[in-house]
């Protein structure tokens, strides 16, 4: 399978999201929101931070990104760690 670059990541994780196939969403402060989400097509988990998308992933929103990634055949096992992912809404 080709490797998928940032930009192509983040899109599938829009579409992934807005198909209802994120297992859980938190609401962070201004309109932000952190999500896990397993890809079907290569196993991999994500925990995804990006903006409100009101496009249904016809537009990128500014500052999403994509901030671990885990395989969810091995568990625990964290392929990119960032260390902060902002604060979450009361």
């Amino acid at each position: 399978m080709q490797e998928r670059s940032e930009e192509q990541v983040i899109g599938r994780l829009f579409g992934l999201e807005n198909d209802g196939l994120a297992a859980q969403r938190a609401e962070l402060t201004g309109e932000r929101f952190l999500s896990l989400i397993q890809d079907p097509d290569n196993g991999l988990g994500y925990v995804f931070q990006h903006g409100l998308d009101e496009t249904e992933g016809a537009e990128e929103t500014g500052g999403a990104e994509v901030r671990d990634r885990y395989s969810a055949s091995d568990d625990d096992l964290q392929i990119e760690e960032e260390d902060s992912v902002g604060d979450q809404a009361e």
